[in-house]
């Protein structure tokens, strides 16, 4: 039997301040048997993810040091970005990878969640596999009005309680989401001119919850650094509806617009066979490199370690 392996790709409402994210790298790197397997941001989103993998106990220690950071170092009142958010560390979740399965990083979640209250006075909402109320699964859902609309409803609405704490949110840290889920691809495509009611528009027809794709999560962004429009995108389940097919769909509906496609980016890392049927879209991506795929990243991080 493989030795436990887990991914947690954990998001932070910080993307343009590169000491905060460098204190909350160095969080996870403080854990020994964690390896730190990817870092991005993005300005316009002003998020961060970092991805790191190990064993599952030492991969939970790691997350718990990083949301410490992060709400050491991200006051959510003065936080402004394009991507929704609810907390410093917004989304923590546990990825099974080898030898582990997606109940026991649902367990791990919830036990995660448990000491992020606890210890940080952060309340935690349970999400995915994670999740307490079957309408809890999706994160759209608990993050719904953001940090300013969930503060509010929280106080006066049982349904939008946490799992883990009290009806109010943490001051400046908001609330974190946690949970488990299988892998997920995280794709952007970008358009010009930046036509952002053209990007919400492809976004909405595009989505699982608006009768589009299955499995696909989408919105429409500004980017307002790089003057162009996004369609910002999460495939949940890339076996089912693969990245080739999205990226067709898009980029029909992008050119019946009379817009352009401006290139397209992978956020965090992929599974190599999310890579099968590439050959359209892989040459549109503008930052691919082939340590982006988590097996070669893996094999790279496991042989340095040695």
């Amino acid at each position: 039997m493989n030795e436990p392996l887990i991914e947690c790709v954990a998001n932070f409402s910080e993307g343009r301040d590169p000491v905060v994210i460098e204190a909350l790298a160095q969080a996870v790197e403080s854990v020994s048997g964690t390896l730190l397997l990817d870092r991005t941001q993005d300005p316009d989103h002003h998020r961060a993810v970092l991805t790191f993998a190990g064993a599952p106990a030492p991969v939970a220690e790691a997350a718990f040091r990083a949301v410490r950071e992060a709400a050491a170092r991200i006051d959510l009142n003065r936080h402004q970005g394009a991507h929704p958010r609810i907390g410093a560390a917004d989304v923590v979740p546990f990825v099974p990878v080898e030898g582990v399965s997606l109940g026991e990083c649902a367990d791990l979640a919830t036990r995660a969640g448990e000491r992020i209250w606890r210890e940080l006075g952060i309340p935690v909402y349970l999400y995915e596999a994670a999740a307490r109320r079957s309408g809890r699964r999706r994160l759209e859902v608990i993050r719904h009005g953001g940090f300013e609309g969930l503060r509010v409803e929280v106080a006066r609405d049982p349904e939008r309680h946490p799992d883990f704490g009290e009806a109010a949110l943490h001051p400046t840290a908001g609330a974190t989401v946690v949970g488990a889920r299988k892998f997920l691809i995280a794709f952007n495509m970008n358009l010009h001119p930046p036509d952002l009611e053209a990007a919400r528009a492809i976004a909405r027809a595009v989505r699982a919850s608006s009768g589009g794709l299955p499995h696909v999560k989408a919105l429409g962004l500004l980017l307002a650094s790089r003057g162009l429009a996004q369609v910002s995108m999460n495939l949940t389940d890339f076996e089912v509806t693969p990245v080739a097919r999205v990226f067709e769909a898009v980029r029909a509906m992008v050119a019946a617009r009379g817009l352009r496609l401006a290139g397209s980016e992978i956020i965090g890392l992929v599974p190599r066979r999310a890579l099968e049927g590439a050959e359209a879209w892989l040459p549109t991506v503008e930052n691919f490199r082939d340590d982006l795929v988590l097996e070669t990243r893996l094999e790279r991080r496991r042989g340095a370690a040695r």
